[in-house]
């Protein structure tokens, strides 16, 4: 009697922990953040600016992604850094974002309709890519912030953020194909930079996924070195 009362007791406090995980993801506010560190390292400013949502609103989302210890905080002065905490993490929501495409038509439905164009755009498959990428007559383009190319990106991409494309056009040579990547399947930056790259006269495509897929894959990544990287003012 007394192994089955403890038995019991286990199985309460196991999925009473394991729903922590649970309730942290309840929210879409907090799994918009969780998208944005997956990317890599972020301020809480910077992803206040990014979600359009008050820094007191985002620091408390953050808490609660803290206490579920999916992310951690790294401190300089007054300044709080926030991340994913592991790799699990990154599988945990790929892995919740693809079960919510498969379960739920609403969601289906609903990029279907906003990326509507996106069938137009050629893309390229990630083991294309991983098998051209030493090809010297391809050219990789990360069209995300500075910030997330310098946390990781695909080895060999430029960085050129799709707002600063139109005045960079000059940096791409028309001699050669290029690939656009961005932040993953429900990001726009890489179909902008297509889209604008097309109308401009390059041969450009789209690459299917985006880093995270790409990392979490094994595939080849680079960083840039703390003592390469420029000043910020994003503090």
């Amino acid at each position: 009697m007394a192994i089955e009362t403890g038995k019991r007791e286990f199985k309460i406090e196991l999925y009473d922990q394991l729903s922590r995980i649970g309730n942290a993801l309840a929210n879409g506010r907090r799994l918009e953040l969780l998208d944005l560190l997956v990317q890599g390292e972020r301020t809480v400013e910077s992803l206040s600016t990014e979600t359009e949502q008050p820094v007191a609103n985002v620091s408390q989302h953050l808490q609660v992604l803290r206490r579920a210890h999916l992310v951690e905080v790294r401190r300089e002065g007054t300044y709080a850094f926030y991340r994913v905490a592991d790799k699990a993490v990154i599988d945990l929501w790929m892995t919740f974002r693809r079960t919510g495409e498969n379960q739920l038509s609403e969601i289906r439905e609903l990029v279907n309709a906003f990326f509507r164009r996106r069938d137009a755009l050629q893309a390229i498959s990630q083991e294309e890519l991983r098998n051209r990428l030493d090809d010297p007559t391809l050219v990789v383009v990360d069209v995300r912030p500075a910030s997330e190319y310098e946390s990781g990106h695909i080895r060999g991409a430029r960085s050129i953020p799709v707002e600063e494309l139109r005045s960079r056009l000059a940096e791409l040579p028309k001699s050669r194909k290029i690939v656009a990547y961005c932040r993953g399947p429900y990001c726009v930056f890489a179909d902008e930079a297509v889209e604008l790259l097309r109308a401009k006269g390059f041969k450009v495509f789209r690459l299917e996924t985006g880093f995270p897929e790409w990392m979490i894959e094994g595939n080849p990544i680079a960083q840039v070195s703390p003592e390469t990287q420029p000043a910020r003012n994003e503090l």
